[in-house]
């Protein structure tokens, strides 16, 4: 069972919008986390290589600072290796074919008001949804 945390929630949801909001006014760009990511590959853009790079950095950075902080990281990952390939690859081809991921459609789409972020969200989430159901009630 999941637990309810709607403070831990709510304060989690502020922060990411608020760091959307500031990496939208310093690069002038959207902070969708695929796109920042996959453009660490060659070919490189030589200018905005150090910010993409540190983006990265800070979200693998981030639970270990809580943790050092005395705070709990508890996660979970499944144990079947070929679900999770399967799973990393649907992702990431939804990722390319939605022409972005869900925080830049999710977060910063959504807060834009654009039609194709809320078409995309309600697709990821609805997919999720039904994901869930499935693996907890069917499987």
């Amino acid at each position: 069972m999941t637990e309810f945390t709607p403070l831990a929630s709510l304060l989690g949801g502020v922060l990411i919008g608020l760091a959307a909001v500031l990496f939208m006014a310093a690069n002038g760009r959207i902070a969708g986390i695929s796109g920042i990511a996959s453009r660490l590959w060659p070919p490189l853009d030589d200018k905005d290589t150090p910010m993409r790079a540190a983006f990265v950095v800070g979200l693998i950075a981030a639970p270990l600072v809580v943790m050092a902080a005395g705070g709990a990281v508890v996660q979970s990952v499944g144990t079947n290796v070929v679900l999770m390939a399967a799973a990393g690859l649907l992702v990431g081809f939804g990722s390319v074919y939605g022409a972005g991921c869900t925080s830049g459609h999710g977060v910063c789409g959504l807060a834009r008001l654009s039609k194709r972020s809320l078409a995309a969200t309600a697709t990821f989430m609805g997919t999720a949804f039904l994901t869930v159901l499935i693996a907890r009630h069917v499987l």
